[in-house]
């Protein structure tokens, strides 16, 4: 397990050496597969405990599908069924939506139901 921000260091440091040679990646029986595969687990398990990856909010996924789908709010709220008002609530996070324009956002801009429920 590692302990210090300079330990994990170190260990990256080394992991970028033994990236350098392709059999470190592909040959199961290359010394440096294995010792590539125990530091990339201590990094891992550093990195999740020290650098955890936040889940997205669902105003931050509504307003990048909005982005890739070319929606402004006036459509959205014409796809959604609910006024403009009320998404500009929602993406100001001033209101939640009600269960089922979660489900619509869910269905019709294709945002898991994790997200859109804030489980």
């Amino acid at each position: 397990m590692i302990q210090t921000e300079k330990e994990y260091n170190a260990i990256v440091e080394r992991m970028e050496e033994l990236l350098q040679n392709p059999d470190n990646i592909e040959n199961q029986d290359a010394k440096g597969y294995v010792e590539l595969n125990l530091l990339s687990g201590l990094v891992a398990d550093y990195e999740e405990h020290y650098y955890p990856v936040k889940k997205p909010s669902l105003v931050e996924v509504v307003k990048l599908r909005m982005a890739e789908m070319g929606l402004n709010q006036k459509r959205l709220s014409e796809l959604l069924g609910v006024s403009t008002s009320r998404v500009s609530e929602y993406l100001n996070g001033k209101s939640e939506p009600t269960l089922k324009v979660a489900r619509d956002i869910s269905v019709k801009l294709g945002i898991d139901a994790s997200i859109v429920l804030g489980v």
